[in-house]
Order: structure tokens, then C-alpha cells, then sequence
């Protein structure tokens, strides 16, 4: 939805949720949420952080 041309706020906010309504309904997930982040990984005691 190209929105760039409207100026008022409000407007481009209606169009938006209106096209928004439209679309069909997001399939449900197939994995965990958040199982796709990058893992932090952990330091061992003692070692220097830098």
C-alpha cells in the first residue's frame, strides 16, 4: 500500500487498516516463537571479556 502521497496523518491511517482488513488471515506458525534467534553465547568464568 503506497501511502506517500497523503499528507494527513489520520487518512493514511485509515487506508492502511482498511487494506490491512483485506488481506486474508496470517497462517499459523510452525515452530516456536523466538526458536529463531541467534543464541547468545555464553563465556566461561575466568576468561577476559574483551
Amino acid at each position: 500500500m503506497d501511502t506517500t502521497k497523503i499528507e494527513d496523518r489520520e487518512e493514511r491511517k485509515k487506508l492502511k487498516r482498511a487494506a490491512r482488513k483485506k488481506q486474508p488471515p496470517k497462517a499459523k506458525r510452525t515452530y516456536a516463537r523466538g526458536s529463531k534467534k541467534r543464541k547468545v553465547k555464553t563465556i566461561q568464568k575466568g576468561q577476559r571479556r574483551r
